[in-house]
């Protein structure tokens, strides 16, 4: 025997939730699958020091807004659990936990889909993926030639320090968690090797505003994934909630201590090999940074801005730092005992049998509408704009999505 519902949303993080709130509001009947609990990424996949990246008072999803005392800090994530664990019982979000999709296809009775799952079938006229944008850290096939001897652990492991053995720490991949896991670990004592990769410098604040803030008001987050050629969008920037939130690229971080290094491309006989893209990859930050400035100066320069941003020059010169070429690294001469893979997440939509995912096995959607009608994706990264996969704007696809929906019949 099938269950019958109108729509299925897999995912019972903060898309999943956004879209069942929407879809209650147009009174359209769901359910929410969620293989483990709800928010379980916040609640098993961070760091113990990790703050949320945002104010606070961007700490909000449909229908709760940022109710607490102090907008412009920085919540721990314990509290982003709690924040979205209470906004799916006030919704009334209609969770199902510990229930696994395991296969999605067409129905061969009509104009719905077929969801198998470990507790018995469901067919759905509607069916929304909402598995969330970081579903497999993406670890190379080189890390197999690892000496044995050497720790690794990808980002989603990683909890503290005292964790990793004594001694010194390669991480590879320099976006947010790389950089954040590397500070941490400078802090703590640690020698750092950062292996560069693709990245965007700004400062967290300027003018007396925060980089969010800014980012509204030049208008970034408008900015949709089809302006870029072939869709390939720009590299995220880094940012910290810790201590207040402070600048964090791994420029700084080299200032500070951390040996910068070019891209990882192989383990070979106990040697990192390295490419010779260290130094490009610092100037592009680079001149991303500069853009930013002169963007916001731009904009601070307008009437209507003039009360609302400090008027005075708060430029700041490139940081006093020089990197030099390293062709490899010796692991055991330079003491490394742990490798932290930070270098990245792919998708994971081996129990999708539509035709919705391309050769790369990317999602094939236009701001979550996929070939497929009645199938959706939602809280990508860059679905659409880069708000779609941040906490605080989630909602804005999923009500596109539910308007979507409503156009269509029910069963």
């Amino acid at each position: 025997m099938y269950e019958e519902h109108d729509t299925v949303i897999i995912g019972g993080g903060q898309a999943g939730l956004a879209m069942s709130y929407h879809l209650r509001q147009r009174g359209r009947q769901h359910i929410v699958l969620e293989r483990f609990t709800v928010a379980e990424r916040w609640r098993s996949e961070r760091w113990d020091s990790l703050r949320f990246q945002l104010p606070n008072r961007w700490l909000d999803l449909p229908g709760k807004p940022y109710a607490g005392t102090e907008p412009d800090g920085f919540v721990h994530h314990s509290e982003v659990l709690r924040f979205v664990v209470d906004y799916a019982a006030e919704i009334e979000a209609p969770v199902r936990t510990g229930v696994e999709v395991t296969g999605l296809s067409r129905d061969d009775r009509g104009a719905a889909y077929h969801l198998e799952t470990a507790n018995g079938p469901i067919r759905a006229r509607h069916v929304v993926i909402a598995t969330g944008p970081f579903q497999r850290p993406i670890v190379p096939g080189y890390s197999h030639a690892v000496p044995a001897s050497i720790c690794q652990i990808d980002a989603t492991c990683y909890r503290n320090p005292q964790q990793l053995p004594p001694g010194a720490v390669l991480v590879v991949g320099s976006g947010n968690s790389g950089c954040q896991i590397a500070d941490e670990l400078l802090r703590s004592g640690r020698r750092v090797f950062l292996a560069v990769s693709r990245h965007s410098r700004v400062p967290r604040r300027y003018r007396g505003q925060d980089l969010i803030w800014w980012y509204e008001n030049l208008g970034r987050f408008d900015v949709t994934i089809d302006s870029f050629p072939n869709r390939r969008y720009p590299p995220s920037v880094i940012l910290t909630g810790m201590d207040g939130g402070y600048d964090l690229d791994p420029r700084r971080l080299g200032v500070e201590g951390a040996t910068l290094l070019g891209r990882l491309v192989g383990i070979a006989d106990g040697t990192a090999v390295l490419a010779d893209d260290a130094v490009d990859a610092l100037a592009a930050a680079d001149r991303s940074y500069a853009g930013f400035l002169e963007a916001a100066d731009h904009l601070a320069a307008t009437t209507s801005m003039q009360s609302e941003v400090d008027q005075q020059d708060r430029s700041v010169p490139p940081l006093p730092f020089q990197i030099e070429s390293v062709p490899a690294l010796k692991l055991s001469g330079e003491n490394v005992r742990t490798i932290v893979w930070a270098s990245g997440y792919g998708y994971n939509y081996d129990w999708v049998n539509l035709k919705i995912i391309d050769a790369n096995g990317t999602p094939v959607q236009q701001r979550g509408v996929t070939p497929c009608p009645g199938v959706y994706f939602l809280g990508l990264h860059w679905m659409h704009t880069f708000r779609s996969a941040v906490l605080s704007f989630v909602g804005r696809d999923a009500a596109y999505i539910a308007d979507h929906i409503e156009s269509l019949a029910p069963i």
